[in-house]
């Protein structure tokens, strides 16, 4: 058996998922679109099916499953709406990993288990308006006091900032005079009511029912105990979990592909012109045969570097090889996806716009593009 075949379990799990998410998130897709909105009430359902949890172990309310098990979760919940997932694939990723990683036992019985079982819904503040693809760059302070740290800062584009709990929020721990700028960097759990925490929602041109905002710190003061391991760990957690979450990222995008592909292939058979459905004319043959290879090419590139992962093994310039191809892939198809719907792709009636504006975001976000670029050619000796 090839090592990226799939198991038996792994194409039960895969049916399973993209039941529940056809059956249970694809009637919410439209209306939550519509008013920008997230449906919170899928966190306790989908908890209590154990797809909160799909990494992480029995013991804290998880399932176990393997990394591609993982992939093929994330593929087949952007599939049908890739704005939904983004929260529900954060509050299993970044927003819990730090945790489950380097947390207390007390951090993950408070704040890990609750978010597996979907009782509550986390959120991973880094990002900030002058501090984006340069982690090491971030502005915010955490200063230690008495009764803890006060944090006072700035976030934005932050997956589930009104809706969440808990954000993790890194902050800088001391002047940031030092050399090592990044050696400065603590990592925070930051409760929904602490006092001087607020958000607000961005409009943005895709992902529309995600939620996404900005966060304002303003003399919050996080006890001691929510620290995530050192005063220094931050930066050196958050690289961390890079890698496992480039890998997820490509995984996404495989799945908004797959979406636009199904349409345009349905559409192309279904669309007559000059006597015939336009799937039969060799410009439209060929567009979809490109698509199904570059999806079929990101898919591998993704699974390799799942299975890399799972077996404990380096995986960096797999996992941004995974990212990069997968974002710039899904930015192809998508195009070509509404080129092929003609007129009718560019009407909000039809999906396949939506794909394409969910798409676009790929490149920009989780390490852009060019970013991606900058370390395989480290990884490669460059």
């Amino acid at each position: 058996m090839n090592d990226l075949d799939l198991t038996e379990e792994q194409r039960m799990l895969k049916k399973a998922i993209r039941t529940f998410a056809e059956k249970e998130i694809g009637p919410l897709v439209e209306d939550c679109e519509e008013k920008r909105t997230f449906p919170v009430g899928l966190f306790p359902k989908m908890g209590k099916l154990g797809y909160l949890g799909m990494g992480y172990p029995l013991e804290y309310g998880g399932s176990g499953a393997d990394k591609i098990i993982q992939c093929i979760y994330v593929e087949e919940l952007c599939r049908v709406c890739a704005g939904i997932a983004s929260g529900l694939i954060l509050n299993s990723s970044v927003g819990t990993e730090p945790i489950y990683e380097y947390g207390t036992e007390d951090q993950k019985q408070r704040y890990l288990v609750p978010a597996i079982k979907g009782e509550k819904i986390s959120s991973f503040a880094n990002t900030e308006p002058d501090a984006g693809s340069d982690v090491s760059r971030i502005q915010a302070t955490a200063k230690r006091q008495t009764d803890g740290y006060l944090i006072n800062g700035n976030k934005t584009l932050i997956t589930n900032a009104t809706i969440s709990h808990y954000l993790l929020v890194s902050a800088r721990t001391d002047s940031g005079k030092r050399t090592e700028r990044a050696e400065a960097i603590g990592l925070f759990i930051v409760d929904r009511e602490t006092p001087g925490l607020s958000t607000t929602k961005l409009k943005k041109m895709g992902l529309w029912s995600a939620d996404t905002g900005e966060v304002f710190l303003g003399d919050c003061v996080v006890p001691e105990k929510n620290l995530i391991g050192g005063e220094r760990d931050g930066f050196k957690i958050m690289m961390s979990c890079l890698n496992g979450g480039r890998v997820l990222i490509g995984a996404r995008y495989v799945g908004i592909a797959q979406a636009a592909f199904e349409a345009a292939l349905k559409y192309s058979k279904e669309r007559v012109q000059f006597g015939k459905p336009i799937s039969k004319f060799q410009a439209i043959k060929f567009k979809l045969a490109d698509m199904t290879m570059d999806m079929e090419a990101a898919r591998l590139l993704v699974y390799q570097a799942a299975s890399l992962w799972e077996k404990g093994r380096p995986f960096t310039k797999e996992a941004a090889i995974a990212k990069l191809y997968a974002s710039e892939m899904a930015n192809r198809v998508t195009s070509e996806a509404l080129q092929i719907h003609g007129g009718y792709g560019y009407l909000m009636e039809y999906p396949v716009q939506r794909f394409f504006r969910d798409a676009r975001v790929g490149t920009l976000h989780e390490g852009t593009s060019e970013i991606q670029k900058i370390v395989i050619a480290r990884e490669i000796g460059l």
